[in-house]
């Protein structure tokens, strides 16, 4: 079973990111198009549309999504606590959408029409839940890349057609085409998901709508709905809102303290940066999220045969499987964040002046992008090892993650005020409070990791995970020969400043 589940969120895992590499070809081909069409005033508008569709999402369904993943009541049980999911995103979504309007919001146009599409958007995305908590259940990994990358790449023409037609027109359209591309990513996502889904729900025998479960215990509310799955989302709901003001924490705290133009800058400078973040680290965040549950759940009771002795015996084997492949990823990415710590800050402009063009590069956003090539990495480290905390932490453990987690927001905003309001850095001190916010997660998650393990009488070494001390002092050694070099091949443009920097990049990596 263990051996099955590590196959299968491997091989999903893979997949996933071969499908998240092809789509996103395609998308960022256009979008480097289309941000030559585009202002930093209205690129940062879209951020606000961008934060409302996800914050509706997110708290109408992710404390749901995790406590389906972290307990196991059957298919049927998880399919019917989704349709929580949609009541709630209604009201949520009203709600966010009034305080929205009512507040003191940029004037662009038809920024009210796109924020009544938004709304549209998030209760039509909310309708695909059901069938996203069977693929889950189902470890169905194919069928979810194949819907985020149809959606991703639906969205993406939606959005850069609309603004290359209204170039062609004459019309200032706003940001209609970026709530227009948005309500397309969600009915493309929807659709996919349930015209896939339900031939395996009809396969496996179970349904995408309510149906009541048949049992002869209390454990179930009008029949229908998981009460252990209900307590658990409700003690993950307070846990997962401190997580959403981290993670959006960002966003707004560029919206209270920077123009609309900085936050187009800062926009550009995030998109590219997460880019790699989407594209490899998500898909391994959400595959090992399910493994870690399924490795590290309780399988005393999996079988009335089986005698406590072999059921511990086989559990601690599980438990050394997750320690075995939590070690392997977070090696692979610290060897990975000293090539990113070292190239990374060089390249990245570079990469900007091809893609994006001048007027980007000289608005400051290629120095933004150089500075968050330091925080690519912790997002890496910090997601795998949140995903362990989320799968195997008990509610008590959750409670006190969520303490910790308010104190990290304190302190994210703290070094927010530092970096922007004392120091002055704008976009970038912006980056360095993410690289704070980051690196405080990653050390609760992984003291977290370390005690879990010694409770359950097995090995996981911090050392471990850490790369040797040349490819360290390697690392230290490499900017300084990028500067030394800098104009080597300065006779053949941009062209010859990336050869030079790939080449350079390439032999330390091979020589890490």
């Amino acid at each position: 079973m263990a051996e099955d589940s590590i196959s299968a969120s491997a091989k999903g895992a893979t997949f996933m990111v071969l499908l998240q590499v092809g789509s996103r070809a395609i998308t960022f081909a256009l979008n480097q198009i289309l941000l030559r069409f585009l202002s930093p005033k209205i690129l940062g508008v879209a951020v606000y549309l961008e934060l409302y569709i996800h914050s509706s999402l997110y708290f109408s369904r992710e404390s749901l999504r995790i406590a389906t993943q972290r307990r196991s009541d059957g298919v049927q049980a998880a399919v019917n606590i989704s349709y929580l999911a949609i009541v709630a995103g209604l009201p949520v979504g009203a709600l966010m959408t009034e305080l929205l309007l009512r507040s003191n919001y940029p004037n662009v146009p038809y920024l009210t029409t796109s924020l009544r599409i938004s709304q549209l958007t998030a209760v039509i995305e909310l309708l695909s839940e059901p069938a996203f908590v069977a693929v889950q259940q189902n470890m169905l990994y194919k069928t979810r890349a194949a819907a985020e990358a149809t959606a991703v790449i639906v969205k993406t023409f939606v959005t850069a057609g609309l603004v290359f037609w209204a170039q062609g027109q004459g019309q200032e359209l706003g940001v209609l085409p970026f709530a227009a591309g948005e309500l397309a990513y969600s009915t493309s996502l929807t659709i996919v998901y349930l015209t896939q889904t339900a031939p395996v729900a009809r396969l496996k025998g179970f349904s995408l709508f309510p149906k009541w479960v048949q049992t002869s215990t209390r454990q179930y509310a009008f029949s229908l709905l998981s009460k252990p799955l209900l307590y658990l989302s409700a003690s993950l709901y307070l846990q997962t809102a401190i997580k959403w003001a981290l993670t959006e924490g960002d966003k707004l705290l560029v919206g209270f303290f920077a123009t609309l133009e900085d936050q187009g800058i800062y926009a550009v400078s995030a998109n590219y940066g997460g880019l790699i973040a989407r594209m490899l680290f998500r898909p391994v965040e959400d595959s090992s999220r399910n493994l870690f549950a399924k490795l590290c759940s309780d399988t005393k009771s999996k079988s009335d045969s089986d005698d406590e002795k072999t059921a511990t015996k086989h559990n601690n084997g599980n438990v050394k499987q997750a320690s075995t492949i939590l070690r392997d990823i977070l090696r692979i990415y610290s060897i990975a964040s000293l090539i990113t710590f070292a190239v990374g800050p060089t390249a990245a402009p570079l990469l900007l002046q091809v893609v994006a063009g001048n007027k980007w590069t000289d608005s400051g956003a290629g120095e933004v992008l150089a500075t968050y090539c330091y925080c690519i990495p912790l997002l890496a480290i910090n997601g795998v090892s949140e995903a362990f905390v989320s799968a195997t932490a008990s509610p008590a453990e959750l409670q006190r993650q969520s303490f910790w987690m308010g104190a990290f927001t304190v302190g994210f905003g703290l070094s927010a005020f530092v970096f922007l309001r004392v120091l002055e850095m704008g976009a970038q001190g912006l980056v360095l409070a993410n690289c704070v916010n980051m690196a405080l997660r990653i050390v609760f998650n992984l003291s977290f990791a370390t005690h879990f393990f010694e409770r359950q009488g097995v090995e996981f070494k911090l050392r471990d995970i850490l790369p040797n001390l040349y490819a360290g002092g390697a690392t230290a050694v490499v900017p300084s020969l990028l500067a030394r070099t800098q104009g080597l091949l300065g006779r053949y443009g941009i062209l010859g400043d990336l050869v030079r920097v790939g080449a350079i990049g390439a032999v330390f990596a091979a020589f890490t």
